[in-house]
């Protein structure tokens, strides 16, 4: 049986981590440990769970060298070291957010791909290096341990052509400005999750709102991707913490050539400024949005589940009809309100709430008679990447 797999999901100023044993039962996984490196470079956190959810640490780092990726891993590498023992993994999977037109599954990586990923840096330009700098730091730490890159792309290879063009002329396309969608991984586990939790949906006509920090929304109809609402990068679609989601291109040109923008200023206003935190100039934070009775906060809130009931509308168009949605994600596992909130504005398709199930989280939130099936599933990215690690190394070895 292989060793254990080791799963890294970095952020702009973060470190995910879970490491899983490969067993013989059906998911074929075990969670040994999780946890997180937040804000690494500042006053870092470190928080872990076992297996079983319980926490085996929690603490903030003053002084600390913890810096970079290198040193992020460096240290998470060393933290695992003493609670397993010698931990050596057999495999490392990365969550990888963007794999242009190129990639449509998970690969190992070597030195070609990673110089192929370099050049996406441009279209993820907050994920995208930190998820390279930790692939090659493993590589200089561990040199032969095997990588493999999962893309936060590849979910939504398959749509068809019309799903993935722009109004720009064709040439563009060919060079690869296209729709690529995002939060793959994590639509991909809620995928593979439906025919257990909701099976009356699995297979039918479905939209998925990914609800966090990042939030997008997926069609899909049988399990497959059929359309997203993120494009060539991830701002556009439904508004999320700091990104202002769809935005008339106008209003970019206009603060280009009308208020001395330049690109530097206007990629930190779009990735950093907008959203939830640019309309409640509160925080970006749902929590702290709906627990605030600031006039700015709940227009903030308005807005974003606004956006949310008229994309869904929109997907449910492109599927012909709407038999199930689920929320997913932070927001989307965790705020009732939200959640009450977008099944009213979809009354219409004859979705009907049940508030009692909604209170407890679900798993099933439409009441009976509901026309659409309403759920609430938890999604694992780290689950996801660690499977799609072992099945490439399992088809490398033949």
């Amino acid at each position: 049986m292989p060793g254990p797999v080791l799963v890294l999901n970095a952020g702009s100023s973060s470190l995910k981590f879970a490491v899983y044993r490969p067993e013989t039962q059906r998911d074929g996984l075990h969670l040994l440990l999780r946890g997180e490196l937040e804000s690494i470079g500042t006053r870092p956190r470190f928080h872990a769970t076992d297996g079983a959810g319980a926490s085996v640490a929690d603490a903030f780092f003053e002084g600390t060298k913890v810096t970079d990726p290198a040193s992020a891993i460096s240290f998470v590498d060393e933290w695992l070291d003493g609670q397993l023992s010698g931990f050596r993994p057999e495999a490392v999977g990365h969550r990888v957010v963007h794999g242009g037109p190129r990639f449509r599954e998970p690969v190992r990586v070597d030195e070609g791909i990673l110089a192929f990923l370099e050049t996406l840096i441009p279209l993820a330009p907050l994920h995208q290096p930190q998820d390279l700098a930790l692939i090659k730091a493993i590589a200089r730490q561990r040199p032969g341990l095997p990588q493999v890159a999962c893309f936060d792309t590849a979910f939504h290879r398959r749509h068809a052509k019309v799903a993935e063009l722009f109004g720009l002329p064709l040439s563009f396309y060919d060079e690869g400005v296209m729709r690529y969608g995002f939060h793959g991984l994590s639509y991909e586990y809620i995928a593979r999750s439906l025919p257990d939790v909701a099976p009356r949906i699995a297979d039918g006509r479905v939209v998925v709102a990914h609800l966090g920090a990042g939030a997008s929304l997926c069609a899909m109809k049988a399990r497959q991707s059929v359309d997203s609402t993120m494009g060539f990068t991830t701002l556009d679609g439904v508004a999320m913490s700091t990104r202002p989601g769809t935005i008339d291109p106008g209003v970019l040109l206009y603060l280009l050539q009308s208020k001395g923008y330049d690109a530097v200023k206007l990629q930190h206003l779009l990735y950093k400024e907008s959203g939830l935190l640019g309309l409640s100039g509160i925080s970006g934070d749902m929590r702290d949005l709906l627990a605030s009775d600031a006039s700015a906060a709940r227009d903030a809130i308005d807005y974003f589940v606004f956006r949310i009931v008229k994309e869904i509308g929109a997907l449910a168009c492109v599927l012909g009809g709407l038999d199930g949605l689920v929320f997913t994600a932070g927001i989307g596992e965790h705020a009732a309100l939200i959640r009450e909130k977008v099944c009213e504005g979809l009354s219409w398709l004859g979705l009907r709430l049940d508030p009692a199930a909604n209170g407890r989280n679900g798993p099933q939130i439409s009441g009976p008679g509901s026309r659409v099936g309403a759920y609430v599933i938890p999604t694992d990215e780290e689950k996801m990447i660690a499977q799609h690690t072992l099945e490439t190394l399992r088809v490398e070895s033949g």
